[in-house]
C-alpha cells in the first residue's frame, strides 16, 4: 500500500480521498479550509499543515484545486510541494488547468527530480463518492504505470493520453461535450414543459434512444426535484470553458458552440447561480422564456 498526500478536499477531493483510503492507503491530507481536514482525520488521515510537509511524507503527492493559479501557488509557492521534493515522488494533479501551466508545472518538477501527471477526472460528485470517474492523464509512461493502482481506487478508467499537458487537452474536450450536454438537455426540458408536454415523461421516452447522455441520466431527476445544488458547480463550468476558449485560440481552433454555452454560464453566474450545480444553467432558459419546471403544464399553441 503506498503512502500518499492530497491536498484540495473539496466536492471531489474529499471523496477522492475516501476511496483511496477504503483501498488500504495511507493518507495525509491539507486544506485551506479545516473543517474538511478534520472530518477525514476523524476517519484515519493524517493531517499536514503545508503542501511541503505533505510532500516530503508521501510517495505520491495530489492537488485537486479550483483554477490554475491556485494549482502554480501550491506546487511552487512558498511552503509549496516543489520544496517538499525527494527522490521518487511522483506528483499528480487532478485538477483542471490550462494544459501549458500543466507543462510548465511538470517541467519545473522534473528539475528536482519530481515526475508529474496531469490527471484530471470526470464523473461528477456521484462518480467521486462511487469511485467510478473517469481519469485523462498526461506525463511519463513509467510514473502512469506506478499510479495506476491508485487511479483505480479512484475510478473506472484511467488513460494515458499523451505527454504532459495531454490529460488536460482531454478534460478541455470533455468539457467541450458536458457544456454542449447541459445546454442541449435544459432546451429539451424547456420546450417539453412550455409545450404542455410532462419533461420527465420526454426524458423517459428518448433516454434510451440516439440522444442517450450520461447528463440525461443523472440530471433531470434532481432538476425535478428542485434540487440545484452541486454536484459540479456552474463557476466551475465556467471556469473550465473559458480555459477551453484560451486553449482554443492557442492553437486556432473555432470554437463557436463552446463560445455560446460560456456565455450561459456567464449569465448563470452573474445572475446570481455561481454555487448551484452545472445543470443549474436550465434557469437562464427559464428567466428568457418565463417558463419554469415546477409549474403545472399549460399547453400553448
Amino acid at each position: 500500500m503506498a503512502k500518499i498526500g492530497y491536498i484540495g478536499l473539496g466536492i471531489m477531493g474529499g471523496a477522492i480521498v475516501r476511496n483511496l483510503m477504503k483501498a488500504g492507503h495511507e493518507l495525509v491530507v491539507h486544506n485551506r479550509s479545516q473543517g474538511a481536514v478534520q472530518q477525514l482525520v476523524s476517519a484515519g488521515a493524517q493531517a499536514a499543515s503545508s503542501p511541503r510537509e505533505v510532500a516530503q511524507q508521501v510517495d505520491f503527492v495530489f492537488t485537486n484545486l479550483p483554477d490554475t493559479p491556485d494549482v502554480e501557488k501550491v506546487v511552487l509557492g512558498e511552503n509549496g510541494i516543489v520544496q517538499g521534493a525527494h527522490a521518487d515522488l511522483i506528483y499528480i494533479d487532478n485538477s483542471t488547468i490550462k494544459p501549458e501551466t500543466a507543462r510548465m508545472l511538470a517541467a519545473k518538477l522534473a528539475d528536482v527530480g519530481i515526475a508529474a501527471l496531469d490527471a484530471p477526472v470526470s464523473g461528477g460528485d456521484v462518480g467521486a463518492r462511487n469511485g467510478t470517474l473517469t481519469i485523462m492523464v498526461g506525463g511519463p509512461q513509467a510514473a502512469f504505470d506506478k499510479a495506476y493502482p491508485l487511479f483505480m481506487a479512484m475510478g473506472k478508467a484511467a488513460v494515458l493520453v499523451g505527454d504532459s499537458g495531454a490529460g488536460q487537452i482531454a478534460k478541455a474536450c470533455n468539457q467541450i461535450i458536458v457544456g454542449a450536454q447541459m445546454a442541449s438537455m435544459a432546451e429539451a426540458l424547456i420546450m417539453a414543459q412550455k409545450a404542455g408536454v410532462d419533461p420527465a415523461r420526454v426524458v423517459d421516452a428518448i433516454k434510451g434512444g440516439a440522444a442517450q447522455m450520461w447528463t440525461l441520466d443523472v440530471k433531470p431527476p434532481r432538476l425535478f426535484a428542485g434540487n440545484r445544488q452541486p454536484g459540479f458547480k456552474a463557476h466551475m463550468q465556467q471556469k473550465d470553458l473559458g480555459i477551453i476558449l484560451e486553449t482554443a485560440k492557442t492553437y486556432g481552433v473555432p470554437l463557436p458552440v463552446t463560445a455560446v454555452i460560456q456565455q450561459l454560464y456567464t449569465a448563470l453566474v452573474e445572475s446570481g447561480g455561481r454555487d448551484l450545480d452545472n445543470s443549474a444553467v436550465i434557469a437562464v432558459y427559464e428567466k428568457l422564456t418565463g417558463i419554469h419546471l415546477d409549474e403545472p403544464l399549460k399547453p400553448e399553441a
